[in-house]
Order: C-alpha cells, then structure tokens, then sequence
C-alpha cells in the first residue's frame, strides 16, 4: 500500500458515510453473500483463508472485491477487525462509478492485490 492509495481511499470516504468495526469483530465469513467491498480508511484487518494463509491489511487496501465479480457474490476467506477500524462501503454501483471516475483508483487497487498475492505465494513457498 502506498500513501497515494491511503489518499485515494480518504477522498473517497470524504462525501460518503464509513461504517466503525471494532477490534475483534468479523466483517465477513466464508458462504457469506457478498454485494460490497471495502476500503481501509484507518485500523487494520486480517483476512484469513482456512488456517493455512492469512494477510493483515491497513489504510488504503481494499478487500472484499472477490465477491462484485464472482456471479453468486459469495465470501471465500474471513475478514476480522484486528483493530478498531473505520472501513468504506461500496457496492458495485459506487464501485464502477468510482472506478470511472477515478482511473487511477482501478490502477491503485490492481497493484496492491497484486503485492498482497506475491507475498501471499512467498508465504506458501516458504512454508
């Protein structure tokens, strides 16, 4: 995550209401139906996957994504508070709007999924 993804998430929230997790409490379940995703505006989150891969995130990430664009709209790992956390809904309406009106944000968004899986492959690798 680069500070310039913690500024795209932050203007994002600016003109929209953000919803306050508490540390501890899960966002989100595997089966569970899925019609938003989420923006890190601050706090952190861990996203786990059975109980071999597991990632914490912070300001700036989203997740959640998987479930705008899988058709049944299904959660595939568990989202957890691992902090107090102040996160931005969208829903795939907001997120295609944001996502054309802010390029940059699609862009900001690919790189970090894209970091997050390389050191998601250098986990499993390394064992």
């Amino acid at each position: 995550m680069t500070s310039q993804e913690l500024l795209t998430i932050n203007a994002l929230s600016q003109n929209r209401p953000t919803i306050h997790v508490k540390a501890g409490d899960v966002i989100f379940s595997p089966g569970d139906f899925g019609d938003q995703l989420y923006g890190i505006v601050s706090g952190t989150v861990e996203i786990t996957w059975g109980s071999v891969l597991r990632e914490t995130i912070g300001p700036g990430s989203c997740f959640g994504v998987g479930a705008l664009v899988d058709g049944e709209h299904r959660r595939y790992g568990t989202a957890t508070a691992s902090t107090d956390c102040e996160l931005l809904e969208m829903d795939r309406p907001e997120f295609l709007f944001a996502m054309q009106e802010l390029p940059l944000f699609g862009l900001e968004m690919l790189h970090d999924l894209e970091l997050r899986l390389q050191q998601l492959k250098q986990a499993v690798a390394n064992g």
